[in-house]
């Protein structure tokens, strides 16, 4: 085992497009190089807009227990609890109303599908969502039912639109009371106002006692942005290879592609 550096960096890593490839595999070279800096006792941490319960068995597979896993894009972070039926329990919540802001989506969006996380991890939707995004505890709901509770997370897809045309719709809705990000489709996330990565980050960090020259975040979609932004002002934020330009311009590096391993190349420099 490597010994223990005397300055330990905290590495906070997006899952989907970063760590893990669209087919759901993680490359050898990414997980030689997690356990190298976990054995170097470097803080190696998720960072993702997964739901806690599809979260938890990728650090299994990275094999890893991090003391924090930040969750649903900001909103929840979890604490290492060995008395926790997971292992985790939620340390910090952040909630919103979500009625006002499914209410004006519903209005620009026709045929969208919704989903509402609450602060227990549990999501109600009104059509199937793919799997990784709410996993198993979950029930279908109507879309009145979405209102009737307060929500750490929504999330939206319009199957019905392509990418540019979504992009101009969520532009013209003006949603400035929530913070949201569009994934690589027809995909909305929304959370608290001012909730994003970075704010649970900064917070984590300030927990671990690490300087913010000692931070690397690592990403590639735009729920991404403001984490990368975060990190890049003294540390070093990583967009991949393949994120779009937007995401590219937030970040102070750019790695190669998934399926370059660009993961693996960038932590190999810590």
């Amino acid at each position: 085992m490597m010994p223990r550096t005397d300055a330990p960096w905290l590495v906070a890593l997006d899952i989907d497009g970063t760590t893990m490839h669209e087919d759901g595999t993680i490359s050898d070279g990414v997980l030689d190089q997690v356990r190298r800096l976990t054995a170097a006792g470097h803080e190696v941490m998720l960072a993702t807009g997964r739901s806690s319960a599809t979260t938890l068995p990728v650090l299994e597979r990275l094999d890893i227990t991090p003391r924090f896993v930040v969750c649903s894009n900001g909103a929840i972070t979890l604490h290492r609890d060995p008395n926790a039926p997971t292992g985790y329990r939620r340390e910090w919540v952040e909630t919103f109303d979500p009625t006002e802001v499914l209410l004006q989506i519903r209005s620009h969006l026709v045929g969208a599908r919704y989903a509402v996380e609450d602060e227990h991890g549990f999501y109600r939707y009104t059509e199937p969502f793919p799997d990784a995004t709410i996993g198993l505890d979950s029930e279908h709901v109507e879309f009145d039912d979405l209102l009737r509770q307060d929500a750490t997370r929504v999330v939206v897809i319009s199957p019905d639109h392509d990418m540019e045309d979504f992009l101009q719709i969520v532009d013209r809705m003006g949603l400035n009371r929530v913070s949201y990000a569009i994934g690589w489709t027809a995909w909305l996330d929304i959370a608290p106002d001012g909730v994003n990565k970075a704010t649970a980050m900064e917070r984590v960090r300030a927990e671990f006692g690490i300087p913010r020259s000692r931070v690397m975040a690592v990403g590639d979609g735009r729920n991404d942005i403001e984490l990368l932004q975060w990190a890049s002002i003294y540390g070093r934020g990583v967009a991949m290879g393949q994120a779009p330009d937007e995401v590219l311009a937030a970040a102070g590096e750019i790695t190669g592609a998934v399926h370059e391993d660009g993961l693996a190349r960038v932590l190999s420099s810590l």
